[in-house]
């Protein structure tokens, strides 16, 4: 069974950037990202607050099919110095776009929820890696609410299986029937995951319990969470691992993006 805290994605995006400003107080902005590879923080903090005004642009557009374009207009100071004011700026863009849209308003979506709701999620997640990933390069450790954790852990396995257009290797995760159990240990909350031939996906809510499970994936929630966007690894200290290795192996090879 799994319980989960509701979370005000729109704050949170707020307040995700904000850290992640904070992060970059008085930081090299040329400093290399190691998990984000060829890419330095001033190219980090382009790429998050480039999705942050992306994703306005669609809800302000209310967007019905596939956009057909993914041009906007940016507004990117000549000078990196000005990057961490820029992406405060993003921010703001981004509230104006959620207080002017219904998260229930139907929506096309690149993942299962096909609401506004998805892209101030999804929003959220891509900001919080980010700031992670700052974090990291600049030798720190990172911090992620407990409850973030858990639905970002959410969020990530559901979308997953629809993530092939920009993550190729995901079409690999097929099987007949293999399960793999992903277990927070600081949070009543885990997730089943059943490979398929035809993909693979989530057990719903409440129905994991009496389910022969072949591998299973332990750690908090935030490490659980990084585990999955493949900034923590799977032999790392803070995970527990048991069951079918190929499995694993498997499932780590080709998940990530």
């Amino acid at each position: 069974m799994t319980h989960r805290q509701s979370v005000d994605h729109h704050a949170a995006v707020a307040a995700e950037t904000a850290k992640f400003t904070a992060v970059l107080n008085g930081a090299d902005l040329a400093t290399p990202v190691p998990t984000c590879p060829d890419w330095t923080l001033a190219e980090l903090v382009k790429h998050a607050g480039s999705v942050q005004r992306w994703f306005s642009v669609l809800l302000h557009a209310r967007i019905q099919s596939p956009p057909q374009s993914r041009e906007v207009e940016l507004r990117l100071p000549a000078s990196t110095d000005a990057y961490p004011r820029w992406l405060e700026e993003s921010a703001a863009v981004a509230a104006e776009a959620f207080a002017a849209t219904d998260p229930n308003l139907p929506m096309w979506a690149w993942g299962a929820d096909q609401h506004a709701r998805f892209w101030a999620r999804r929003m959220l997640f891509e900001t919080l890696v980010h700031r992670v990933d700052a974090e990291l390069a600049l030798g720190l450790p990172p911090v992620i609410d407990r409850a973030l954790a858990v639905d970002g852990i959410d969020e990530f396995l559901v979308n997953l299986p629809f993530a092939a257009f920009f993550a190729p290797k995901v079409a690999n995760l097929r099987g007949a029937g293999e399960t793999l159990r992903f277990r927070a240990t600081d949070a009543d909350a885990d997730w089943l995951v059943t490979l398929r031939p035809d993909g693979f996906g989530l057990a719903p809510a409440g129905r994991t319990a009496d389910v022969t499970v072949d591998a299973t994936v332990e750690a908090t929630a935030a490490d659980l969470l990084l585990l999955l966007y493949g900034r923590r690894h799977h032999d790392a200290e803070a995970v527990a691992v048991a069951g079918d290795q190929d499995l694993l192996l498997r499932w780590f090879a080709n998940s990530a993006f």
